[in-house]
């Protein structure tokens, strides 16, 4: 029975085997050669899903009759929506065309069109939000609330733990899938360095700085052994209550809960997240006098551009300054007052 363009069915039936092969072998590439993540490469499926809808209801066959008009046209129908899709927002939309642009790539790379219809094709740009970084003050204020390094009685194994996670993450910048994911062999605590593993396979080595280092020791000596003698035995430094692997969710659970006690928001747009913890770290360390390229390593970046927003955010910070200090920054000819 036919479906809907949005299923991968168009109007005129299930989209040509031709087409299929095409995305199958483009999926294959980007997880065996690109090493993108699982998340990514389920959305991308997702998108191209839909563009084989599109096609199938068109009544195209092959790549190779892809016209830049119809591309244009399905990515203009995204942004729209129809009766079975609302709206994408502009960061689906972008992503759902860089999807069909790379399956376009990919087709005349292997040979298998002639042209590359996507090639003139725009992806819709979103408006630029620099990075919320947290006060140095308030970072202290978290770290402080998660639970002391000295914790003892009931309940210390587990302040260990969110000390030594949240320290970890604002100590090295790490993501939150690298914090979860990090293994005991990853770490030299005695170096004070950590072996991170990052998007598409890429590792970094970073340093640890001293607090994460004592409420890291903290916790692998006084706490993680008892809780992970309730389990079965994993090597990832955080564990949960079971001795099993710590989990995304479990982590983001102790900063709101580290949040929530030092009184910073929880929900909201402005709502204190793990990756609160990396903006702040990379802020800081510019704020310091770091240099962007050495922000760029230690954060994992593949390109400098990506470090370059949070230039933006010590720019600004360093306007506010002027503007409330220095004496020939207020207005010229100020209102009179009368």
């Amino acid at each position: 029975m036919p479906g809907s363009a949005g299923d991968g069915v168009g109007a005129g039936g299930e989209p040509a085997p031709a087409l299929r092969r095409v995305v199958r072998g483009y999926l294959d590439h980007l997880t065996v050669e690109r090493g993108l993540s699982a998340n990514t490469l389920t959305s991308y499926r997702r998108d191209l899903e839909r563009y084989l809808g599109t096609l199938a209801a068109a009544g195209v066959t092959d790549l190779a009759s892809v016209g830049t008009g119809q591309v244009e046209a399905h990515l203009a129908r995204l942004r729209a929506g129809d009766d079975d899709h609302p709206p994408l927002a502009v960061t689906s939309a972008a992503r759902a065309a860089s999807a069909v642009r790379g399956l376009h790539r990919f087709a005349v790379r292997e040979g298998l069109s002639g042209a590359d219809p996507s090639r003139d094709v725009r992806p819709p740009v979103a408006a630029r939000r620099l990075p919320r970084a947290l006060p140095v003050d308030d970072v202290t204020r978290l770290l402080e609330t998660a639970g002391p390094v000295t914790a003892t009685g009931d309940g210390a194994a587990l302040a260990l733990r969110d000390r030594a996670l949240l320290e970890f993450l604002y100590g090295t910048g790490a993501r939150i899938s690298e914090a979860v994911g990090a293994a005991i062999d990853d770490l030299d605590v005695a170096e004070g360095t950590a072996l991170l593993r990052g998007k598409g396979g890429r590792t970094r080595l970073v340093p640890i700085g001293g607090y994460a280092v004592e409420a890291l020791r903290a916790f692998l000596v006084r706490a993680r052994p008892g809780l992970v003698a309730a389990g079965r035995g994993t090597p990832t430094v955080f564990v949960n209550a079971r001795g099993g692997p710590l989990t995304r969710q479990g982590a983001w659970t102790v900063l709101r809960r580290a949040a929530r006690r030092a009184g910073l928001p929880v929900d909201g747009p402005h709502a204190v997240s793990p990756h609160t913890l990396r903006h702040s770290y990379a802020t800081h360390l510019l704020d310091g006098g770091a240099d962007v390229r050495v922000v760029q390593e230690l954060l994992g970046h593949a390109s400098v551009t990506t470090t370059q927003v949070y230039t933006l955010v010590t720019v600004e910070r360093l306007r506010e300054v002027y503007a409330t200090t220095h004496p020939r920054a207020r207005d010229a000819n100020p209102p009179s007052g009368r």
